[in-house]
This record gives structure tokens, C-alpha cells and sequence, in this order.
């Protein structure tokens, strides 16, 4: 059971100071947070990419490189690459780089990207919004295949047996595929056998079992070996010393933040009922102590069968020290009760919820 972080780099105005930090100084946070979550025996960091003035990272595999050479063990992932208008030969040489740096702990997450400011940056139109992943797909893994590639698409350039480097030093560079929930996202990675994350911030997350189990189904029909498939979660939360003081240090910026997105997306008002509601052991915020965090991730493995969880931390702007103590305790505290509880689970062959 690996456990880890995720963040997109925020830089929305801090609510209860007004002030935005800027681009850079959250940046250099970032790699601190990265070092910690090292330092404290997290398995992964993922760092997300977009392309707005409220997020700072539009490159993670830059972001996650600054921090590679000055950790050991923690694998280093982007959360997600906007596959969709991205150049599949500059994503695979990105963190084929950060694979070297940090000698074999670079991942690619691939998503096609629920945020759509990247497409009329590059030149890309939504109308060819899924064809411009299943293409894009197919690229990148053919990119881990061999060093010459040769390859034919509708919306890039051909290749024919060009040579593609820096190799990485896995072999193959992990690549996995982020889903909100789509069936079809879920399927593509069940029939290609690539681990599948799903972002798990709304609903009951126990609701998230069919598809984990659909993913399974395709991935047996083409043949995979279903015993090594990896599943991952990613979901918002926080983790404190006290309980009430950990609801309370979260809820402000977490309002804000789900306010901000709502208005965009035409989501209804987020509330403290609605948070409120969230934290309960059957929903999807991580917040709170060391012990009610670590009881919703195990619920969550019983329930959905995940092989990893990444708390997405923090949502909106939180102060720095605030997000430090949290990676502390989610390393410290809640890893090891959580590994302790699945391994007693699993040697007594109890069975998935």
C-alpha cells in the first residue's frame, strides 16, 4: 500500500489575509514539501499541470526535477499531464530527463484534462478532444518501446525510425492513466494493462468499486495479468494534530477553492454542510487527525480496492507550515497505521468489502 501527495500549485488569494503568494515562492515551497514528504517515508509526490494565473506549475516534470536530486526514495510522478495538448516526444523526453535525475523514480499520469486552457494555448481544438488522447496515447507508449520510433497520426507530424532521447532508466517508464470516473477512461486502461488513478473528490468513494472492477474485467479480456494491476486514488484533505483544529484550518480555503471551480463549472454553492458531510467516513475529504485519516484510507482500500492513495494537499492556499506538519503526520503517523492495518488484513485473508 503506497501512500503519498499531490498538489497543483496554487496561487489563489490566502482567505484570511488577501495576499497571493507568488508564482515563484510557491514553487520553491513546493520542492520543500517534496523533500519532506521524502524525508518521511511517503512513497510518492505528484504535482499537476495547468495553465491559469491561480496555479504556477505548467511544467511538472521542471518542478519535480528540482526536488529529484535532493531526495532519495520517493517516486516523482506528474498529477496529471494534459496529455491531450501536449507533444508526446517532449513529454517522454521531459521525464525520461527526471527519470535520470533521480535515477529510476519518474511516472507520467496522463489525463485528458478537465481544466481546457491549455487547448487554445497550443492550438488545439475541444471538438477534438478525445481524439487527441487515444492519438496521443498511442504515441507516448510506443515512445517506451524502443528507441527508434516510427509512427503516423491526424494532428502531429509522422515519425519515421527517428531516434528519441534521453532513455529512461526504467524500462518502460511507468505510465498511468487519471480518470474522474469516466467508463471509457477506465476501460482504455484496463485493455492497454496501465495503472489507473482515479480522483476521488466528491461522493461516496465506496461508489468508485464497479469501476475499479470494470477496470479489472478489461484488463483480463486483453490478456493481463489482473494479480499486478495498480490502483491509485487521489483525494483532498488534511491531516492535523487535534482533530476540530484540523477541520477548522481546512475548511476556509477548501470553501474557496470548490467556490471558485463552482462558479466556473456551474457546481452549486460548497458550504460547511456540504464539507461537513464530506468528512464522514463514508465520504470524500481526508481531513482531520492522525487516526480518522488513517481509518478513511484503509475503509476506502476495503472498500475499492486501491493499491495507492495520494492526498491532494492543500486545496487552495493554506499557510506553508500548515502544509509541512500535515506531510509530517500523513508520513509519520498515518503510513505506518495504515501498512500495519492492511498487511494484518491481508495475512488474515479477509475478504475485499
Amino acid at each position: 500500500m503506497e501512500i503519498g501527495l499531490s498538489t497543483f500549485v496554487e496561487t489563489t488569494p490566502d482567505v484570511t489575509t488577501g495576499e497571493t503568494i507568488s508564482h515563484a515562492e510557491r514553487l520553491r515551497e513546493i520542492v520543500e514539501e517534496i523533500v519532506l514528504a521524502d524525508k518521511v517515508g511517503l512513497d510518492v509526490f505528484g504535482v499537476g499541470e495547468h495553465h491559469r494565473k491561480d496555479y504556477a506549475a505548467s511544467n511538472p516534470a521542471v518542478v519535480l526535477a528540482a526536488a529529484a536530486t535532493q531526495t532519495r526514495w520517493i517516486r516523482l510522478t506528474s498529477a496529471v499531464t494534459v496529455l491531450s495538448s501536449a507533444d508526446p516526444v517532449r513529454v517522454f523526453q521531459d521525464f525520461a530527463t527526471l527519470d535520470g535525475l533521480s535515477n529510476g523514480r519518474a511516472e507520467i499520469m496522463a489525463g485528458r484534462g478537465s481544466f481546457i486552457e491549455s487547448f487554445p494555448l497550443f492550438g488545439y481544438a475541444l471538438d477534438d478532444y478525445d481524439e487527441l488522447f487515444e492519438e496521443k496515447l498511442d504515441l507516448l507508449l510506443k515512445l517506451r518501446e524502443s528507441e527508434k520510433v516510427t509512427w503516423s497520426g491526424k494532428h502531429r507530424a509522422s515519425i519515421n525510425n527517428l531516434g528519441v532521447y534521453p532513455r529512461p532508466v526504467q524500462n518502460p517508464l511507468p505510465v498511468w492513466i487519471g480518470s474522474g470516473g469516466n467508463t471509457e477512461s477506465v476501460i482504455r486502461a484496463g485493455l492497454l494493462g496501465l495503472p489507473l488513478v482515479l480522483a476521488i473528490i466528491g461522493g461516496r468513494p465506496d461508489q468508485f468499486a464497479p469501476l475499479v472492477q470494470l477496470y479489472k474485467k478489461a484488463a483480463k479480456q486483453a490478456g493481463h495479468d489482473v494479480s499486478k494491476l495498480t490502483v491509485a486514488s487521489h483525494s483532498h484533505g488534511f491531516v492535523g494534530e487535534q482533530q476540530e483544529d484540523a477541520v477548522e484550518r481546512f475548511f476556509p480555503s477548501t470553501q474557496a477553492s470548490m467556490n471558485i471551480i463552482g462558479r466556473e463549472r456551474g457546481w452549486g454553492h460548497y458550504g460547511r454542510a456540504s464539507y461537513d458531510a464530506a468528512r464522514s467516513l463514508e465520504g470524500a475529504l481526508y481531513v482531520g487527525d492522525v487516526e480518522t485519516v488513517a481509518n478513511k484510507i484503509i475503509y476506502l482500500r476495503k472498500k475499492v480496492g486501491i493499491t495507492r492513495f495520494m492526498l491532494h494537499c492543500p486545496l487552495g492556499t493554506m499557510p506553508h507550515a500548515d502544509v509541512m506538519r500535515s506531510i509530517e503526520l500523513l508520513g509519520a503517523e498515518v503510513a505506518p497505521r495504515v501498512r500495519e492495518e492492511i498487511v494484518r488484513w491481508e495475512a488474515a485473508g479477509e475478504p475485499e468489502e
